[in-house]
């Protein structure tokens, strides 16, 4: 069994002012290019780590061409969705939006929390299980989304799809996530990570795999994204398990498809960012002006029940989807 393993391509019609292309035009000739190598390595699976779209309701113009491109791929295409994927971090509004269109016309097959799906090619049977995104995933006290604690006893391997922040070492203070090292207790044999960017690539411990080959597409102004190439893991399922990436021959260079001047200006405006940031953190304690970070931030230092924290979140992604069609 011959599986292809991608994330976060963030498909969007706009191109952010630190690229030089089309970005449009780049992520098709990179999906296209996806569907190359699925002949060519005779592909019969293909998982995605979430983020397949920029946000939750792009527009049906930019979807029309992906949708296209994605259907040829000829091969069941499995995917659990990120962050971006939904309305408020709710895996539960994943209906609402281009990701769940796609799978209500069977152009890919969205893996649900708790879900088991088995996969067989050539006499291996494979359980498959994921887990979206959710706003708690990498909270300290709350690991288990990472983690399989059961397998059917006639699966040859057991592959579990996380969107996630997995690493591989700790990472910035004050931002929440998961290292490998906390969820070896899980029973799969490969775990598939999306949301982390620049990927950890292959790591393999005890004969448990964790993998995250990185983002399909570079659209942030980090200096490590330049030096990286976007590439896609290949696993092979037999006697043994195999796993190698492979970097996309359409990409092109960092330096040439990535604004420097803008990475400078970014760089800048950070380091304001930055001072700002300290000066109000002795009356705010704030990580992330973002709304549902806001929101865990007050629900967590006023000692917010977990009835309360979820009922705010859903009422975050009703008002998030509103106007966008029909009744809630």
């Amino acid at each position: 069994m011959r599986i292809l393993f991608l994330t976060d391509t963030h498909i969007r019609g706009t191109t952010p002012k630190n690229r030089k292309d089309n970005l449009q035009e780049t992520l098709e000739k990179k999906l296209i290019e996806v569907g190359k190598m699925i002949k060519d390595y005779n592909i019969d699976y293909v998982l995605h780590g979430g983020d397949l779209f920029d946000r939750p309701d792009i527009s049906i113009s930019v979807v029309s061409n992906f949708a296209t491109i994605l259907n040829n791929y000829k091969v069941p295409i499995y995917i659990v969705s990120g962050n971006h994927d939904v309305y408020g971090h709710n895996p539960d509004t994943v209906s609402r939006t281009i990701l769940g269109l796609l799978d209500a016309l069977n152009i890919v097959k969205l893996i649900k929390e708790n879900e088991i799906i088995y996969l067989n090619k050539n006499g291996i049977k494979v359980q498959l299980t994921g887990q979206p995104y959710t706003y708690n995933i990498d909270h300290e006290e709350n690991k288990s989304g990472y983690i399989v604690d059961n397998i059917g006893k006639d699966i040859d391997y057991s592959i579990h799809i996380v969107h996630g922040m997995l690493l591989d070492k700790p990472f910035i203070k004050g931002v929440p996530y998961t290292l490998i090292d906390e969820i070896l207790a899980t029973k799969a044999d490969i775990t598939l990570a999306g949301h982390y960017h620049t990927g950890f690539g292959i790591i393999n411990i005890n004969n448990k795999y964790f993998v995250n080959p990185g983002s399909l597409v570079r659209i942030t102004n980090s200096l490590k994204e330049i030096e990286r190439y976007p590439k896609v893991a290949i696993i092979e399922l037999g006697v043994n398990i195999n796993i190698k990436l492979i970097n996309l021959k359409t990409a092109v260079e960092g330096e040439k498809i990535l604004d420097r001047e803008e990475i400078e200006n970014h760089i800048f405006k950070s380091e304001r960012l930055y001072n700002f940031k300290q000066s109000i953190d002795e009356a705010i304690n704030f990580d992330k002006l973002e709304i549902n970070e806001i929101l865990m931030e007050v629900s967590n230092a006023e000692g917010v029940s977990e009835e309360v924290k979820v009922e705010a979140l859903k009422r975050i992604s009703n008002a998030q989807m509103k106007g966008i069609g029909d009744e809630l």
